[in-house]
């Protein structure tokens, strides 16, 4: 028989969530005032951490939940947050009777975005719902709407992957230098995976090429270390010139290039014959 809360007038009930990241590191916080040991984890003491009211509704709109809270604990950093390794880690929300250890649980989903200001962090949960919302029919495009190297595209992600060492890093422009790989401007759009240093296990991904350089969409760090090891993909701009001239792969294109576009619609016939 499964416990019910709230069922007296006063109960010893605390909130706890666990975070597991893509990474498979797991962490668990509890809003008791010690630590609680319960499924073979540890939930850590965390009254700071507070989530907010949780909405879940009976129809196939996305239940809704935030949490609130201040990055003072030592297992959660703000150099974390901001490199994205939290960023799609699975969350669950429940309720603990701190004596009996009963629980139950209220909520399962993903983390979403992770803002932070002044010292503290907020994050939207996004429930399994949150799936339902994502259209399954696939819309014409001028480009490739396959992702680069997956089933659809074909390529080997290995023959296009290459180890590389740190070279030279600028923290200013957030850009690093490798001393191995692919030509920057065929890196453009790919994703450098850190299997060394402060970073490791840590993907992100290149928005520009500065000369021999790579910029990241993400902070790096400045304890990164010359000859610190990645793995460098090259990226793809989803055009059938990219595919058919640099990688010969036109027969795994999954776009439309050649279909007209909505322009043509607003084309005004003219006098002339």
């Amino acid at each position: 028989m499964s416990h019910v809360f709230f069922s007296n007038e006063l109960e010893g009930v605390a909130t706890w969530w666990s975070i597991k990241r893509r990474d498979g590191v797991a962490l668990g916080f509890t809003s008791h005032d010690r630590d609680l040991v319960f499924g073979l984890m540890t939930y850590r003491a965390a009254p700071g951490m507070v989530p907010s009211a949780i909405r879940r509704t009976a129809d196939l709109r996305r239940d809704a939940v935030e949490v609130q809270g201040v990055l003072a604990h030592d297992a959660i950093s703000a150099e974390d947050l901001e490199t994205g390794r939290y960023t799609g880690a699975r969350i669950a929300i429940g309720l603990v009777d701190w004596e009996t250890l009963d629980r139950a649980v209220l909520f399962n989903g993903e983390l979403g975005d992770v803002s932070r200001e002044d010292g503290s962090f907020e994050a939207e949960l996004r429930s399994a719902k949150a799936a339902l919302e994502l259209d399954p029919v696939p819309r014409t495009s001028p480009t490739c709407r396959a992702a680069f190297c997956d089933a659809a595209c074909g390529l080997s992600p290995n023959l296009h992957t290459t180890l590389v060492g740190v070279k030279a890093l600028d923290l200013e422009a957030n850009s690093v230098a490798f001393d191995a790989g692919p030509p920057a401007a065929h890196a453009l759009h790919g994703q450098v995976k850190w299997v060394d240093g402060p970073l490791t296990g840590t993907t992100m991904q290149v928005i520009a090429a500065d000369g021999g350089s790579l910029v990241l969409d993400r902070p790096l760090s400045a304890d990164i270390a010359p000859g610190a090891r990645a793995y460098l993909r090259e990226g793809c701009d989803h055009t059938i010139a990219t595919c058919a001239g640099r990688f010969a792969n036109a027969a795994n294109f999954r776009g439309e290039p050649h279909l007209p576009g909505n322009d043509l619609l607003a084309r005004y016939p003219t006098g002339s014959r």
